[in-house]
């Protein structure tokens, strides 16, 4: 992530047109290092990886109202009686700032729900290292990992949220802090799951808890935390299937000849794209291997191998040796870590 923002940064330094100014994409650094195919390139992964963190959290959501709920549907029931609808109208906030009293809302809803959880599972602490496979043996790290990656999917989203700071030269330092904070979270919670449920730990852990108010809390709260969290994930989705929309010669002529085309276009391809990611998150039958196939791929190519060329095309002529080093270590171990997620998705299981 700071990567990035190194590389925004220097060709701000260098950029003597004023359009450019704050407002570069993820994508807009593609461009700059390899022409329209790193653009093309960069954009279809951001593409793909915001949809499967969208898609799941869709998934997410279903399942649990249906654990609470399992004699009203089925999980893609939930999905599209009562998420489609709400994801729909949410859509229409286009402003990552506008979204900020609800992703703080959702932040709420997460600790408490975390705390309810963690609560939950000391409980259950008996002997934590008894019958513990997971314990003994490395097959299932590469899996974890790309789980763990897949927490971060929401990394495409960093420039955007640098730009719409309001003090903005203060980011490097609230990025690393809430880095920091989100992955003493992460792993605390996930051990603490772990550690009470051992091998019959399910993808979803909700889904262990018992049948009680305290769980339907649970549930009930990640379920609003997630749905109000989803417009943000879909952002750079809609940024960079509205740029395509604005930039065809056919929407162009459209708008200028039908008044309120260009708002109805736009917002109804914000509609469809949301309706596409219900219907998708209606077919995936594991939630587990799903994320961690995602991690895996994309948003490993988007956390480590792109970040790490961007930055040694962009800034490494006044990089020192160590960083130039370190730049290729983490492109090199991007490339290593898809690798193997994508020939253990190919892989016949």
């Amino acid at each position: 992530m700071l990567l990035l923002v190194d590389c925004r940064d220097k060709l701000e330094e260098d950029e003597t047109e004023e359009c450019y100014h704050g407002h570069y994409t993820y994508g807009d650094l593609g461009e700059r290092c390899f022409g329209t195919v790193g653009r093309c390139l960069t954009e279809i992964l951001i593409l793909v990886s915001q949809a499967g963190g969208s898609v799941a959290y869709l998934i997410f959501i279903g399942q649990n109202l249906h654990s609470i709920f399992s004699q009203q549907m089925s999980p893609a029931g939930f999905i599209f009686a009562i998420l489609l609808p709400v994801q729909i109208a949410l859509s229409f906030i286009r402003s990552l700032s506008s979204l900020s009293p609800f992703s703080i809302f959702a932040d709420v809803c997460n600790v408490l729900a975390m705390a309810i959880v963690i609560k939950e599972d000391l409980q259950l602490f008996d002997h934590p290292f008894a019958n513990r496979s997971a314990f003994n043996g490395l097959w299932a790290v590469p899996f974890t990992f790309g789980v763990a990656v897949f927490c971060f999917e929401g990394f495409s989203m960093t420039l955007a949220l640098e730009a719409s700071m309001a003090e903005r030269r203060k980011f490097r330092g609230v990025l690393s802090q809430a880095v920091a904070a989100i992955i003493t979270v992460y792993v605390c919670f996930g051990v603490c799951g772990y550690l009470a449920y051992g091998d019959a730990t399910k993808d979803i852990i909700t889904l262990n808890l018992p049948n009680n108010w305290s769980s339907v809390a649970v549930k009930v709260g990640l379920c609003v935390a997630l749905a109000l969290t989803f417009p943000v994930m879909m952002h750079p989705i809609h940024e960079i299937v509205e740029t395509r929309f604005r930039s065809s010669g056919c929407f162009q002529k459209l708008s200028r000849n039908v008044r309120g085309a260009e708002w109805l276009g736009l917002h109804s391809s914000r509609i469809l794209v949301v309706a596409i990611l219900t219907v998708v998150a209606s077919f995936i039958p594991a939630f587990g291997s799903f994320i961690s196939f995602i991690g895996s791929t994309m948003c490993a190519l988007l956390s480590f191998v792109l970040p790490a060329l961007f930055h040694l095309s962009i800034v490494g002529s006044s990089m020192s040796l160590w960083r130039r080093v370190l730049d290729y270590v983490i492109l090199l171990f991007g490339l290593a870590f898809a690798g193997y997620g994508l020939v253990t998705a190919l892989s016949p299981h």
